[in-house]
This record gives structure tokens, C-alpha cells and sequence, in this order.
């Protein structure tokens, strides 16, 4: 098949999903044509990429993107003869999709897919000057998933749309660690202490006052190393308050995440709201458990007791004891370390992910021609 996916290019989860997802496809034989204002960050270079133009007319207040995005999608649509068009995230990408879709004659028109991943719907669905154009794009679509129960439920909830939407799982593609576990460790300065990672965007909801607040409270010897996909510097005071300036470790824009999670002893999440929780499931990869509020999707990710351990939101003694318990029971910890790999590789491997999608893809494709054959632009 012939696939259009659009996605926000930089470090997050829905981009590294969608990034997955494209190389995946194309290791299965599509071809697949990636649409975004930047080359995404880890997109493998053999991969077709269409940059959107972005203009700053005097005449708008603020750079519009919806409108640049909608024309470069429906120029790849009708180059490429687009089979189908998967956009992650609601906003914009989903309502560009469909006013390109609207560009093309009905011969050309490639099916629309749309995933939602969070914050584009439990965030911005609440929004009176969103919400029903977030609705709209939904309805419109093709086909919508969600990756986790909870979100859909939310989604749901908050939008009420008509348009019936299926869970299909984050999934992770590890790439092998180019350094070894002590190098990274040494580089960081670690010896024998235990090694706790963060790895977020760092918005408000992710809740870092918690984070360091529960790891002042750890006794055990132990460093935190932040990889943060944006600035830092606004905790740096709360870091000084709690004593934690020799404890904190900050890393910035770090590609090669797969180094720290190997080098890692294990994952703290102290977020209010997860839609998933990426970051959790790249641990488990490396047999690095997470310790993690217990908010949306993330009880579907982590077994409680058995491949991680989940404690209330905002609860700073809950969580702190919890990391206590694993770095004093090195067995336990290794123990729930293999269970969180054997469960990513049961349940949120790329095989078990992407044939998914693969099915959605041709039964939309299928659905979508009077004779209910695959249209003839399509691989097998």
C-alpha cells in the first residue's frame, strides 16, 4: 500500500510512534511518505519525506499551518496515489486531512485515519474553541484509534463523537545501545549508586515538583538523570531547595535514549494524566522497571507487583517507598525488570502492533471500492 503518515517531527511519543510506524512499513513493503513542517528526529533516511512550507504573511497575526499542511497532503495524495492518509493527533493534522481530502476528486482520495494520542483530545476536547472541531474531525475520519482504553473512554466522555473508535497499543522498536552500560554510567558520574530515569517533554502535567520531591525522599544512595525534551531551568531552584544539586542529572535532546535506558537501574514517572506512557514501555525493553503514578492508560502498560509498581498521583511517600523497596531488593527489582520486558515483547512488540494497522489499513482500502477489491496502485 501507499501510505501518507503526518506527525508532530519532534521528541515525544506520538512522533516516535509514528516514526516506528513508518519504518516499520516500509520494512513490510509499503511505501510510505512522511509529511511534516520538519524531518522527524529519528526517521531513517531512505524514508520519503515532504516538508510543508510554512509562510509568514504580515497579514496573519500568528503563521497559520493548517492551511500549508492541507495543500502538501493532497499534493502527496495525488502524486503518490495515497491509499491511505494516517495523521496523528487530532489537532491540526486530522482537520488538514480532511479539507485535503476535499481538494482531490473522489478517485484520488486517500482514506483517513486518525490516532489520537492524549492531550489532543482530554486537553484540548475541553476547549470551547476546539472541542467541536476536534469532534468534527473525528467524525469525518475514516477510521479512529486510540492507544488505550483509557483514552478512548475520555475521548468519549468529553466529545461524545459518533464516529466508533478502536485501541490499537503504542508499540517500541529498541535500537541496540551503541555504548555499554558502564560507559554511559561513568559518563554520567554514577559508581555504585543506583541509577533512577526520567524521560518526559516536561509540561505541567508531568508533574516534576513530585518527581523531585520523592527523590529527596529516597535514602538509598541514588542519582536521577533527567532526559528532557525541553528546558530544565524552571526546577532548577527546587532542585537547590531540596539538596538534590548533586543528585540531578539533566540531559538535553538526547536521540540515543536506548544508552541511558540500558544504563538505568529503573524508570520514575510522577505524572497526573497518561494517556500511555511511551517512556514506560521503552524501559520495559531493557528490563529497567518503572515506578509510576497510577493515572490513565499506564495500568494497561505496567502489571502492579508484577512488571512495575503504581502508586497515587501526587503521593510523594508512596512513590518514594516504592522506589525504596526496589533499590533495596535488587532481586525483586530484577526480577519485575524481566516480567516488564516479556510483556512488552508479548503485547507491545512491533509484531504484535503493526499487522494492526496493516488490517485497518485494507479493510478501509477494501471498503472503500464498490467491487470491495484493493485498488490497483497497492502493493500486495
Amino acid at each position: 500500500m501507499n501510505v501518507g503518515i503526518t506527525c508532530y517531527p519532534t521528541i515525544g511519543g506520538s512522533g516516535i510512534l509514528a516514526t516506528s510506524l513508518g519504518e516499520e512499513l516500509a520494512n513490510r513493503g509499503h511505501q510510505v511518505h512522511i509529511i511534516s513542517y520538519e524531518r522527524p528526529v529519528r526517521l531513517r533516511p531512505d524514508l520519503h519525506f515532504h516538508p510543508v512550507a510554512i509562510s509568514g504573511y504580515e497579514l496573519f497575526k500568528y503563521p497559520d499551518y493548517t492551511l500549508p499542511l492541507s495543500v502538501k497532503m493532497a499534493e502527496v495524495s495525488e502524486a503518490e496515489h495515497l491509499d491511505v492518509l494516517h495523521v496523528h493527533y487530532a489537532v491540526p493534522h486530522a482537520t488538514a486531512a480532511i479539507l485535503a481530502r476535499s481538494m482531490l476528486p473522489p478517485a484520488l482520495q486517500p482514506r483517513i485515519i486518525t490516532t489520537l494520542h492524549g492531550t489532543d483530545t482530554t486537553l484540548l476536547g475541553q476547549d470551547a474553541g476546539y472541542g467541536p472541531a476536534i469532534r468534527h474531525a473525528i467524525e469525518c475520519s475514516d477510521a479512529v484509534t486510540a492507544v488505550s482504553h483509557f483514552l478512548r473512554r475520555e475521548t468519549q466522555r468529553l466529545l461524545a463523537p459518533a464516529h466508533p473508535i478502536e485501541v490499537i497499543y503504542n508499540f517500541y522498536v529498541p535500537r541496540p545501545p551503541l555504548r555499554s552500560r558502564d560507559a554511559v554510567r561513568r559518563e554520567l558520574g554514577v559508581h555504585h549508586e543506583a541509577l533512577l530515569l526520567h524521560a518526559s517533554n516536561l509540561r505541567p502535567l508531568k508533574r516534576i515538583d513530585v518527581l523531585l520531591e520523592t527523590v529527596a525522599r529516597v535514602r538509598p544512595p541514588c542519582k536521577l538523570l533527567v532526559l528532557a525534551g525541553e528546558g530544565f531551568e524552571p526546577y532548577q531552584a527546587a532542585v537547590h531547595r531540596l539538596g538534590l544539586d548533586s543528585r540531578v542529572l539533566v540531559r538535553h535532546g538526547i536521540h540515543a535514549v536506548e544508552e541511558y535506558l540500558n544504563a538505568a537501574d529503573l524508570l520514575l514517572m510522577t505524572s497526573d494524566s497518561e494517556s500511555f506512557c511511551l517512556s514506560i514501555l521503552e524501559a520495559m525493553w531493557f528490563a529497567c522497571p518503572a515506578v509510576s503514578t497510577s493515572v490513565g492508560g499506564v495500568p494497561e502498560v505496567v502489571e502492579h507487583g508484577v512488571s512495575g509498581l503504581l502508586a497515587p498521583a501526587g503521593d510523594v511517600v508512596a512513590l518514594s517507598r516504592a522506589v525504596e523497596s526496589l533499590l533495596e531488593d535488587p532481586p525483586r527489582r530484577q526480577a519485575l525488570g524481566e516480567a516488564a520486558r516479556e510483556r512488552a515483547r508479548q503485547f507491545f512488540s512491533a509484531d504484535a502492533i503493526v499487522s494492526q494497522y496493516e488490517a485497518l489499513y485494507r479493510r478501509l482500502v477494501t471498503e472503500g471500492r464498490p467491487d470491495g477489491r484493493i485498488s490497483v496502485h497497492q502493493t500486495p
